[in-house]
């Protein structure tokens, strides 16, 4: 009997340290109006507002203004930020966020699904709210995310989240946007763990996959076309595309590549489509923009590509193709615990040509039209979800970012994480401040 309790109280003892250590729980809807005054407004619109007014309520801004701007505030609760900054909550396009927890361990891998063409799968189910990398992120502003498998070929349907709830359908912006593809290269890199080295080898299999993906369409084509009461759940899936309900995201780096893709894609009646990564995307900016194809390029903090391109290329490629009248986002691509550096790949580009308020705009307003979400965030307008975060500093340098609130469709978001509680506990233990 002795043995049974001391079981018992072994059990209780693990569950309990496991409780303390789980995430907040989901913020509560917001109750009463709210007035943020006195900090400097980055509305993403082009305009900024000195010793501004924002006010929402129910979840939604119903003002933003200049100091002065009427309010109730009898009925309001009103919160000094002055000399603070507000921003658009930051939107990070195509990662495994929330699908991915800890790469080396298989069993918290939920990113991907057998077979090369699965554009039936959906990112969407396999969200996990807990994930401990969700509130690491929002400490640097990052508050949507659009949940992408990854594949072979067609790897599924990403959703497009908010980074606050209690499950995949309380935190789910907009459901299925689009489907993923990885278009065919004429080459591929090989990576080599013992030497960490990468090799670029010629794809024997180009034209091979390529009539896979070409008897892929022509399949769902059909189907779209077809009245057969049978339902075929991937050619279901793909019929979005040639209704424009669904975008199709390529993913593809080299230029001639890209417009081999669009223009694939164009034959084949897609309505809208986006390409991610897009590292040689400036040799195919005229066409981009003749098809109008909006880009977002993937993490910027790397080398240029060729040894005859500029060093600072990759960090002016969105200055240059917006230039060149591409619509351009950002993202870190793929990468789902680094997307919290997303507003600092912003600083960088802003610091080679671009303006502190258009490289703003390409991890909201831009990253929100691509996405097809700008009726709802992106931008500080009235009307919009009252998505935004206040930093005392610029929330694009990375000396002086650091955001204290954070509010997702008016619900205040509690900031902790366990990086801050590790820390914490550590500067406890060792008397740092």
């Amino acid at each position: 009997m002795k043995k049974i309790t001391y079981l018992y109280l072994f059990v209780m003892l693990v569950l309990s340290k496991n409780i303390f250590a789980q995430n907040q729980a989901a913020a509560v809807p917001q109750s009463k109006p709210i007035a943020l005054v006195g900090a400097t407004i980055h509305t993403a619109t082009g305009k900024v507002i000195e010793n501004g007014v924002l006010v929402f309520d129910k979840g939604l801004i119903t003002k933003v203004g200049e100091a002065g701007t009427s309010y109730d505030k009898a009925n309001t609760e009103t919160i000094d930020v002055a000399g603070k900054h507000i921003f658009p909550g930051l939107i990070s396009p195509a990662n495994q966020l929330g699908l991915v927890e800890i790469e080396a361990v298989r069993a918290t891998n939920d990113q991907a699904e057998v077979g090369a063409i699965n554009p039936h799968v959906r990112a969407l189910i396999a969200y996990n709210t807990d994930s401990e990398l969700i509130p690491t992120v929002r400490g640097n502003g990052v508050l949507i995310t659009q949940v992408s498998p990854v594949g072979e070929i067609i790897s599924g349907m990403s959703s497009i989240m908010q980074l606050d709830g209690w499950n995949w359908e309380d935190a789910v912006l907009k459901k299925d946007d689009g489907i993923h593809l990885n278009w065919i290269g004429y080459f591929k890199r090989d990576f080599n763990y013992e030497t960490m080295s990468v090799s670029i080898k010629k794809n024997d299999k180009k034209e091979e996959l390529l009539r896979e993906i070409e008897k892929t369409f022509d399949d769902a084509i059909a189907y779209a076309q077809s009245k057969n009461p049978i339902t075929n759940v991937k050619m279901e899936a793909m019929k979005g595309l040639f209704d424009g309900t669904k975008k199709l995201y390529i993913s593809a780096d080299y230029g001639k590549e890209i417009i081999e893709a669009v223009q694939f894609a164009k034959s084949k009646g897609v309505k809208s489509m986006v390409i991610l990564g897009g590292e040689e995307s400036l040799l195919a900016a005229d066409f981009l923009k003749e098809n109008n194809v909006p880009v977002i390029v993937s993490a910027t903090h790397r080398l240029p590509n060729s040894v005859d391109d500029d060093t600072d290329l990759p960090y002016k490629l969105p200055h240059l193709l917006a230039q060149k009248g591409v619509l351009v986002g950002l993202g870190y691509i793929g990468l789902n615990w680094r997307t919290r550096n997303l507003p600092f790949l912003a600083g960088t580009v802003a610091g080679h040509g671009m303006s502190k308020d258009d490289a703003l705009k390409l991890i909201t307003a831009n990253n929100a039209k691509i996405l097809g979400i700008d009726q709802y965030v992106g931008t500080l307008e009235v009307g919009k979800h009252a998505t935004l975060v206040v930093s005392q500093g610029d929330l694009l340098d990375m000396r002086f970012a650091k955001v204290e609130q954070a509010f997702i469709q008016g619900r205040k978001i509690d900031l902790d994480d366990k990086q801050k509680r590790l820390y914490k506990k550590y500067a406890q233990k060792y008397g740092t401040n």
